[in-house]
């Protein structure tokens, strides 16, 4: 996709610079440096084990690295806990699902408009008309824009602990669209789905990313590196905690050390194809 449509905008929406994070003797991430631009959809790859996923807890304030800076749209975020980052337009789904099975659909992805209500207590609890009203808009939105995208109009009212595990998905993305993000960090989407699945989630990645009622930058951790390939506009290579290098599709096919560390001779074949 993107080496054609590789942003011109040098915006930096996400900066992370010289993090370093251990548990115990064991080093995640050390001097992890990292732009992501506005608009980008910007991808880690890198072998199981390699800090990914610690990395994605630091951008969002499940962990705090013990040395480096990160921050969004400018502003230092270190000091801020996970809701105060998501207040500022950071949204996350997880490797493993994390919805809340007993509650339906239209239920789980309206917590992710928490941050947009602005009713009081006293409004909230006697359900008065401005809360009212702020309801039906906040649904309209879900319904008309979210639920649309997805396709799971058929499922809105549906327990989401009874849906297959492809539609839960759907669901933990809707629910992080619902805060409107300037920033979506994907880990692992596509883990457990099958190849349908798979081409409709990409497909909403794109969506979420390029149309102009969203324009989502994305930061993808993912390991299908066809689809890796195909969406992103720049990848981050980790290693051990290590970046090993940060370019486009193209550059990291052909470096050497991305080959041996990570790639391999039949997955390089596999991404060209």
């Amino acid at each position: 996709m993107a080496e054609s449509a590789e942003s011109t905008n040098n915006e930096v929406l996400l900066e992370l610079e010289d993090l370093h994070m251990s548990f115990g003797k064991v080093s995640a991430l050390e001097g992890v440096s990292l732009k992501v631009k506005k608009g980008e959809i910007h991808s880690v790859i890198g072998p199981n084990g390699a800090g990914k996923t610690v990395m994605m807890n630091c951008i969002n304030g499940l962990y705090h690295p013990q040395k480096g800076t990160i921050r969004f749209k400018g502003q230092t975020i270190n000091p801020l806990r996970p809701h105060e980052r998501s207040k500022m337009g950071i949204a996350r789904t997880f490797q493993k699902v994390e919805v809340f099975g007993g509650m339906t659909v239209l239920d789980n992805i309206r917590l992710g408009r928490h941050n947009h209500y602005r009713s009081g207590i006293l409004s909230g609890a006697l359900y008065l008309g401005k809360t009212a009203r702020e309801e039906i808009d906040h649904r309209a939105f879900i319904e008309e824009q979210i639920i649309d995208l997805l396709e799971i109009e058929h499922i809105r009212h549906k327990p989401v602990g009874m849906l297959p595990y492809g539609l839960q998905k759907r669901v933990e993305l809707g629910r992080a669209l619902a805060l409107e993000p300037d920033l979506l960090i994907l880990d692992e989407p596509l883990a457990g789905l099958n190849l349908e699945e798979v081409e409709d989630m990409a497909r909403f990645i794109l969506d979420v990313n390029e149309e102009k009622r969203w324009k989502v930058t994305c930061l993808l951790v993912e390991h299908d590196m066809g689809v890796v390939m195909d969406l992103s506009d720049r990848i981050f290579v980790l290693n051990f905690g290590r970046m090993i290098m940060d370019g486009t599709p193209k550059e990291v096919q052909s470096n050497p050390d991305v080959i041996k560390a990570y790639l391999g001779e039949e997955d390089l074949y596999a991404t060209r194809r």
